[in-house]
């Protein structure tokens, strides 16, 4: 039987019209994520739409959801910005969107990183739970003296290819697109032993200062040289690092004064592709491209 509640969420649902994200939505969508105090600006947006696709949510011409995705070859792929204004919640729009993603999306195994809030969601849709993860930001306390040269140097055009290799070996992704885009939106590093690259580290502008990551390294050890590389350079500013909890910079990041702020849980639709390393992860692009 049809209840009221029922009949009237149906009704709410077709006043809602589900359509390709496009550049005509990027303004609104800002406007969504700052009413979430989500610290994406303007550019942010774009570059995630440049280098991705996905679904927004429209009532009356004004965006009230969105969800994006990034594919990483064929089988693999990362979502996030997913956001429904909050006089909208409650209504199943979430659910909506998330099952036109995932519809876009297959047959591809799909990673993302979820708030409390939306763990349910995804949990009925078969994700399941795979991490944590901890943002960390803050000014530093003090300047950063930059490593020797001979263990980090900045990242040249001929790193392109070794930096790719070292990515998709430490995620499973093939992704090295983005890692062009987000190398010419900043700062490249590399880790070097051995007179080869052994782990890289990207700093650029995001949010309300600078995001350091992806970070790849073969140790702790060697991802806090990659840090400090970006840190020197970039001086006393607002710095944030999205890390794993288990990569034990936690308490380092603490130290010099990136703060935890907040946290993620980690979930993956699908069969996760095994890191091959040595070099793994330990910062994270931003919590949507993983």
């Amino acid at each position: 039987m049809t209840t009221a509640a029922t009949q009237a969420q149906r009704r709410d649902q077709h006043d809602v019209v589900l359509v390709p994200f496009g550049r005509r939505h990027l303004e609104g969508a800002l406007a969504l994520s700052q009413e979430m105090s989500w610290p994406y600006r303007l550019e942010d947006w774009a570059v995630a739409l440049e280098l991705g696709q996905g679904f927004v949510l429209e009532s009356a011409g004004v965006v009230v959801g969105t969800a994006l995705w990034w594919a990483y070859g064929e089988t693999q792929a990362s979502a996030g910005m997913i956001i429904v204004a909050k006089a909208a919640q409650g209504r199943g729009l979430g659910a909506r969107l998330m099952d036109a993603l995932l519809a876009a999306a297959h047959p591809r195994t799909i990673t993302l990183n979820s708030t409390a809030d939306g763990l349910v969601l995804y949990e009925r849709r078969g994700f399941v739970r795979i991490g944590d993860i901890r943002q960390h930001q803050g000014v530093p306390t003090q300047r950063h003296e930059a490593p020797p040269p001979g263990l980090v140097r900045a990242m040249a055009s001929s790193d392109r290819a070794t930096v790719r290799r070292l990515d998709q070996d430490a995620t499973g992704w093939a992704r090295g697109r983005m890692l062009e885009r987000l190398v010419q939106a900043g700062d490249g590093y590399v880790l070097v032993r051995g007179g080869e690259p052994r782990g890289y580290a990207i700093s650029r502008p995001f949010g309300r200062g600078h995001v350091i990551g992806p970070v790849v390294a073969e140790s702790p050890t060697d991802a806090r040289a990659l840090i400090e590389a970006a840190l020197a350079r970039l001086g006393r500013v607002f710095v944030r690092v999205d890390t794993s909890a288990i990569s034990q910079l936690g308490d380092w990041l603490e130290d010099i004064g990136l703060q935890q702020v907040g946290d993620a849980t980690t979930m993956v639709l699908g069969t996760q592709v095994p890191s091959t390393g040595p070099a793994r992860m330990f910062a994270l692009a931003n919590q949507s491209f993983n």
